[in-house]
């Protein structure tokens, strides 16, 4: 098992060069407020990594007012904005990671989230998460495959 696992490390070491040279850091500047220390997605290869996205009104800091329901809209057109910016569109999503601050709202975010997919839907992940950033009651991060 120790050899497996060392091979598998090896490989995944002697992959990175390549790798390290197909890295490009996608930053539009107006999803994300510019203040944020991270970028609103990087591209390796043809996979496209979405940072989390919450209800913030475009290149702010401030919540869309409205609860769930809005912030859930919020996020969804933010998280579709960066993948227009970036050549793609909410077809190219191959996976969701959804934090909510509150569990009970899981119906409502799911009620809006199927507005914004068709199916097939990506794969998902979802799990309640004790504090979000600037009190928000979602966020989701995506990732996407570039045609």
């Amino acid at each position: 098992m120790l050899n497996r696992i060392f091979l598998h490390f090896m490989f995944i070491c002697a992959a990175l060069p390549a790798i390290a040279d197909e890295v490009t850091f996608l930053n539009a500047g107006d999803t994300l407020s510019a203040e944020l220390p991270f970028s609103e997605a990087v591209q390796v290869g043809n996979m496209v990594f979405l940072s989390g996205q919450i209800g913030v009104k475009p290149g702010t800091l401030t919540l869309v007012d409205g609860g769930i329901r809005e912030e859930t809209r919020q996020v969804m057109d933010n998280i579709e904005a960066v993948l227009i910016k970036n050549g793609l569109s909410l077809r190219d999503v191959v996976k969701c990671t959804v934090m909510l601050a509150d569990m009970d709202d899981w119906p409502t975010f799911n009620d809006v989230y199927r507005s914004y997919f068709q199916p097939p839907y990506p794969a998902r992940s979802a799990f309640g998460a004790n504090g979000l950033g600037l009190g928000a009651r979602t966020e989701v991060e995506c990732w996407a495959v570039k045609p």
